[in-house]
């Protein structure tokens, strides 16, 4: 399937209200990998096909990076919970140590104040009986300050013991999330490679053509979706949070895409978004596919600037919403932060960061910079892309 056709499926199923259903996988062969891979057959196929491929290269590439992010996050996570573990088994053990010190010194008291009568003869044989009963009352509250050191001692060994073993399980769950990094990690280099490799067999003719035909997709989604009726109005101010992340993203236009990274100076397309709310003291879930699932979703036609806007029935790219049927994004590999129409990429939906703060009375858009919306919406240009691997 073209990316027109899959533009044109997508804005057809908007219009009438529907989820966007899953696109067909395009099989694309391995970079290399036969004669109709990459460097040997790419010069006898069409453009509209070369567009299809190298979408949906970038596309597997987000959805790897998407994972990747993921699993940052839990790891993250597992690193701090795995941190207070330590620290809460420091404590209790330092306790414990303290514990064991009264506890040794109550026995060495016990030990030598034997003195082989019992308490009811002592009391016979005292010469000042008032004072035997009072001693007799010391003596019992030395046997429960006894008693709760003792219990204090078992209760710490125990919280000890437990928290030793939380706190090995905690590390061997950081140790695996280390390794499934490290392999998503792998795979997310992978599929960028298989990016280069297609576009470094391309010729500059090709380049050209293709970013003239994603243009035309482009120009011609955004008509038919907004002669829909789709997007509404779109006259709805944001919130003040909503106007702050939109500040923010706009500040961000013209920095690298750079798969994995949150800024300042890269950002990834779920790194720009997360990043804006966070700015704007709302934060949001590190991925688009976290962003999808647990923000609330608002329809297109209710859209107001700051809202976020995700594409892909994967839920593998997002970006924020600008108003008027724009966007800002962080497209891909290659390409900066910029200003696109919203139907740049097949849309899935829209979420909001803050459903219950109202619009500000008055709001004025910022003011964009000369070359906002400069260079390719899908990521790609007729350079090669300087693709940043970590």
């Amino acid at each position: 399937m073209s990316g027109k056709l899959l533009r044109l499926v997508c804005t057809a199923v908007l219009a009438a209200g529907a989820v966007l259903a899953p696109v067909p996988a395009v099989a694309v062969p391995e970079p290399g990998g036969g004669a109709a891979g990459p460097g040997s057959g790419s010069g006898e196929r069409s453009v509209a096909e070369l567009l299809t491929e190298l979408q949906t290269l970038y596309r597997e590439a987000e959805k790897a990076t998407e994972t990747y992010n993921a699993t940052e996050e839990r790891l993250k996570r597992q690193r701090a919970e795995t941190e207070r573990l330590e620290r809460a088994l420091a404590r209790t053990r330092l306790s414990l140590r303290d514990s064991r010190g009264a506890a040794g010194l109550l026995a060495r008291r016990q030990y030598q104040s034997v003195t082989g009568l019992s308490p009811y003869l002592r009391l016979l044989l005292a010469r000042d009986p008032q004072r035997a009963l009072d001693q007799g009352r010391v003596i019992g509250r030395l046997a429960r300050e006894r008693a709760e050191t003792v219990g204090r001692l078992t209760g710490d060994e125990q919280e000890a013991d437990a928290l030793a073993r939380r706190a090995r399980k905690a590390l061997d769950a950081r140790l695996a999330l280390t390794e499934r990094r490290g392999k998503e990690r792998d795979e997310v280099r992978e599929r960028l490679r298989a990016v280069e490799e297609l576009l470094a067999s391309l010729t500059a003719g090709q380049l050209a053509a293709l970013a003239e035909l994603e243009r035309g997709d482009t120009a011609e989604a955004q008509e038919e979706l907004v002669a829909s009726g789709a997007l509404g109005s779109g006259g709805t101010p944001p919130s003040a949070a909503g106007e702050r992340a939109v500040r923010y993203a706009v500040e961000q236009l013209g920095k690298p895409y750079e798969w994995g990274a949150e800024g300042p100076e890269t950002y990834d397309c779920s790194g720009l978004t997360s990043e804006a709310w966070g700015a704007a003291g709302t934060p949001v879930p590190r991925t688009s596919q976290e962003q999808w699932a647990r923000l609330e979703r608002v329809p297109l036609d209710e859209l107001r600037p700051g809202d976020l806007v995700v594409y892909f029935p994967e839920a593998t790219h997002v970006a924020l919403y600008l108003g008027d049927g724009m966007v800002v994004q962080a497209p891909r590999p290659g390409a900066r932060i910029k200003v696109s129409p919203i139907a740049a990429n097949p849309v899935l939906g829209a979420v909001r960061p803050d459903p219950d703060r109202e619009p500000v009375r008055r709001y004025v858009p910022p003011e964009l910079p000369d070359g906002a919306m400069d260079g390719p919406d899908g990521g790609y240009a007729p350079a090669a892309p300087e693709t940043s691997i970590r």
